[in-house]
């Protein structure tokens, strides 16, 4: 008992106290705003009663933006005339949710005007969707501004077909993330889909074979043939699937456990389990369901720190689709 209860101090000490980094810290609206965490809240909640993917659509679009600039909601900037935006490069034309913020954004300023950022409903917004969707509730560090610059050709993310390796050094410790935060954030996949232009190749012709990804479970070839048109001839790029054959709408260690056997639909999602940089951390959280949401609560935590812009730099934008007008 006595172990359990310094486990759960130490869990609380992580992630409920109030934490700090330069001027992040969980509360920061405490005194201007103390509305805004159950704002956000509600907001999450009524998209949820209506679409349960909105935990996986938020979930996406934090990663994206802040792997692009940092989490400094760029991701939200709508494209002009002369300009175009993060939010029309390739990665992003199918990340949702950007309603959802405007919803929130919109009732907070109309509760306390100029004062929580579009970033930090971002951050906030999925800490709530990943809660509702059985996942852990971890506090979030606050006071991110928004940033003023949101450009088309800045955006880098990487794709379904890169390697464990290639996906960490290019993109997670640029970011000054570990491997164990890699393996940990891609296990957002447990509530994720994926188009079948995306994959296709690994249940039709992988690697010029003619033939289906041999590593892949021969069941699932079967379902996703099927859901993709591969049966029927007409393969539609569009159509979706599961990555989470498993609980798909559930935050859990059930991504792990299907892609030990074989059950990655994408090809990074089966070589974490199959590459030795990253597969013993895939085992550790298929193993232990606990692990699983401690890291997963600590590695979102953590990328939420990502080069975000504190005190005076950036703005704190009135409307998160467009920068402040002066």
């Amino acid at each position: 008992m006595r172990a359990n209860n310094n486990i759960t101090f130490l869990f609380y000490f992580l992630l409920v106290l109030p934490l700090a980094l330069a001027d992040l810290t969980v509360g920061f609206y405490r005194s201007t705003c103390p509305q805004a965490e159950s704002i956000v809240q509600a907001a999450v909640q009524e998209a949820y009663n209506r679409d349960r993917s909105i935990p996986a659509a938020l979930l996406r679009l934090h990663f994206h933006d802040c792997l692009v600039r940092g989490c400094d909601a760029s991701i939200l900037i709508d494209s002009t005339s002369e300009k175009r935006s993060e939010k029309d490069a390739k990665p992003n034309l199918s990340v949702r949710g950007f309603e959802l913020i405007d919803a929130a954004k919109e009732t907070l300023e109309e509760v306390c005007p100029s004062e929580v950022s579009c970033a930090d409903i971002i951050a906030l917004a999925t800490r709530d969707g990943v809660s509702l969707a059985g996942g852990p509730y971890y506090a979030v560090l606050t006071g991110r501004r928004d940033g003023l610059v949101s450009n088309l050709d800045e955006v880098d993310l990487p794709g379904p077909t890169v390697s464990v390796s290639e996906a960490f050094q290019d993109y997670f410790r640029a970011k000054n993330m570990t491997m164990d935060d890699m393996v940990t954030l891609l296990g957002a996949h447990t509530v994720g889909v994926a188009h079948c232009g995306l994959f296709k190749d690994r249940i039709t012709d992988f690697q010029k074979t003619g033939r289906p990804d041999p590593s892949m479970d021969p069941p699932l070839v079967a379902t996703l043939r099927s859901i993709c048109g591969v049966v029927s001839g007409s393969i539609n790029p569009n159509s979706t699937a599961f990555l989470d054959q498993g609980t798909p709408f559930t935050v859990d260690n059930q991504f792990f456990k299907q892609i030990m056997l074989g059950r990655g639909v994408m090809k990074i999602d089966q070589e974490l389990a199959n590459d030795g940089l990253s597969k013993g951390f895939v085992s550790g959280f298929a193993s232990n369901s606990a692990l699983f949401r401690t890291r997963f609560a600590q590695a979102m935590v953590k990328m939420g720190r990502i080069q975000v812009l504190v005190g005076e730099d950036g703005e704190i934008r009135q409307k998160c689709r467009v920068f402040n007008p002066y």
